[in-house]
């Protein structure tokens, strides 16, 4: 080996290469550790409504250590996430000493039983809410499709001037709502939009246009529909 020169050129100028290059690493990490990166400023941005400006300045005190080179970015995002309305986090840094930070949060549509809240997305999540909102009741795999059918059903329910309150699904993915005046109406499991359409048009002809109150309304016939009124009154067919 020591009889190449060629060999050893080049791997003299490979130890000189690496040293630079460690030397340049040294030098760059003592430099963004210097005090002269400060962040110097946090800017939260969000249309927020739960989250308070006191719960923002504790997250930023805690959790935002270093300067504008070292802050981890994703450690501040988690910081922020596990605020109980927070659904999501976006965290960049701004030079020369700006830190913005991105705040979505969740929207609840209703009650998942008395465990949890979903938002508009059809996600759970924790947190306390005195909102007078929809009950929701079903099998953990379907916070998703409950909340869809959530929509369609107060849609279809608009004529008759009544809006959901509560909704459950069972594992075998039979249907029941409840109305905000006190109705329940069994959809099944088959076609329930079209079930629905259908009573819908019925009711606002008959019994709604009648002022005939109704407490009880199944829908799994196949020619029509049955109910019952209040105060435990006979069922009678429609």
């Amino acid at each position: 080996m020591w009889d190449k020169p060629q060999l050893l050129l080049w791997l003299a100028n490979f130890l000189y290469a690496l040293a630079a290059v460690l030397l340049m690493y040294a030098l760059l990490f003592v430099v963004v550790h210097l005090p002269i990166f400060p962040l110097r400023e946090v800017k939260v941005e969000g249309d927020m409504q739960h989250v308070t400006r006191e719960q923002l300045k504790l997250i930023v005190s805690r959790h935002l250590q270093g300067n504008f080179f070292t802050v981890n970015l994703e450690q501040t995002r988690d910081a922020f996430q596990k605020l109980p309305w927070v659904r999501n986090v976006s965290v960049r840094r701004r030079w020369p000493d700006k830190l913005e930070v991105t705040v979505e949060e969740h929207r609840e549509l209703a009650r998942w039983g008395n465990i949890a809240l979903v938002n508009t997305y059809g996600e759970l999540f924790h947190a306390a809410s005195d909102s007078e909102l929809p009950v929701f009741y079903g099998p953990g795999d379907g916070v998703h499709e409950v909340a869809e059918h959530f929509g369609s059903y107060n849609a279809l329910l608009q004529p008759t001037g009544m809006r959901v309150a509560q909704i459950a699904l069972t594992p075998r993915r039979a249907w029941q709502i409840g109305t905000d005046k006190g109705m329940v109406i069994e959809l099944g499991r088959d076609q329930p939009e079209a079930r629905l359409t259908k009573f819908v048009g019925a009711y606002s002809k008959t019994l709604g246009a009648a002022g005939v109150t109704v407490a009880y309304a199944d829908l799994r016939y196949p020619n029509g529909f049955a109910v019952r009124k209040p105060a435990a009154t006979a069922g009678k067919g429609v």
